[in-house]
């Protein structure tokens, strides 16, 4: 296992030394990319870089796999060729009439269900693994709305603020489009971080690619899942279940810092959202009357992100 995945090391960073100049000559926001720790680059082929232990396992399970149909793969069609070649009409004018053979027929059975022996076992324990942390440091509930995201901390005295999309005119140097948001979701690094998702109106999915961890969130279901970020930075991800018109303005930020940088932001936190009331579902759907009369510096000022933007409601 450890040769196939230094195998891949070594062929991804090939493809990357290659992508270079590609990347270097595209356009602006390509060094943001470039800065970004978990975010989609351009030209990239695989998938993103691991930060924590549930997307290393995710790769690991990959590559396994990707080695086995490749073997397959290599094998029926070597099979293909050399029956096509050594039983043609011409090398092979009277075909034989042998219907069965016990032993070939036993191997083609067993072989494949050991191959998917082999590949279920490491899956089902990815998925349990995946599901759900005994030692969690830090409970973070994740609420999805159409179309933007509520976070809650209950252990950190109940903070709740909501995570809006930066319209393309409000962006930033240096902000990725369709990626930035308003408040990201906070956590300290190398602490398993519990996650409670629900939603208020219909399925939606929350995904961070480079973190290995993805869980829709259900009306009327409470759904456990965890993650843990080995290296402070900034990963982004997005809903990945159509839920609506506005499916494609639902980013997620999670950033990543130290623990001591997580008291502080904590501290502050409670005081910049204790006077922002909870975001309702019907909050996004405002018409600009409501909008333009929220009140700055609050979390219900957010949904004027999306009016600026023209998003659709």
């Amino acid at each position: 296992m450890l040769r196939y995945r230094r195998l891949f090391a070594a062929m991804k960073t090939m493809m990357s030394l290659a992508g270079i100049s590609l990347v270097a000559m595209s356009m602006s926001g390509s060094s943001a990319l470039a800065q970004a720790v978990g975010a989609p680059r351009p030209w990239e082929m695989g998938m993103q870089r691991a930060y924590g232990p549930l997307k290393q396992q995710e790769i690991d399970l990959h590559d396994l796999v990707l080695v086995i149909i490749t073997v397959i793969t290599l094998f029926v069609t070597g099979l293909l060729l050399w029956v096509m070649w050594r039983y043609n009409a011409k090398r092979n004018p009277v075909p034989s009439r042998t219907a069965h053979h016990t032993l070939l027929e036993i191997a083609w059975t067993v072989i494949p269900v050991l191959i998917l022996v082999v590949m279920a076992i490491p899956s089902f324990r990815l998925v349990y693994y995946e599901d759900r942390t005994r030692d969690a440091d830090l409970t973070v509930k994740v609420t999805g709305h159409q179309w933007y995201w509520e976070y809650s901390y209950p252990d950190q005295n109940n903070i709740d603020f909501s995570s809006y999309i930066i319209p393309d005119d409000q962006l930033k140097p240096g902000q990725l489009r369709l990626l930035t948001v308003d408040n990201d979701l906070v956590v300290p690094v190398g602490k398993n971080i519990r996650v409670l998702e629900t939603s208020t109106d219909v399925i939606h999915s929350w995904f961070v690619p480079a973190l290995g961890v993805q869980r829709y969130a259900i009306p009327g279901r409470t759904i456990e899942t965890w993650f843990r970020v080995d290296t402070p930075g900034v990963f982004y991800g997005e809903c990945n279940q159509i839920c609506g018109t506005n499916h494609s303005h639902m980013p997620i930020v999670v950033r990543a810092v130290t623990p001591k940088e997580f008291d502080a932001w904590v501290t502050e936190a409670k005081t910049k959202f204790s006077d922002a009331a909870p975001a309702t579902p019907g909050t996004a759907t405002a018409d600009a009357t409501t909008l333009d009369a929220a009140t700055p510096g609050t979390t219900n000022s957010a949904p004027r992100l999306l009016a600026a933007a023209g998003v659709q409601h």
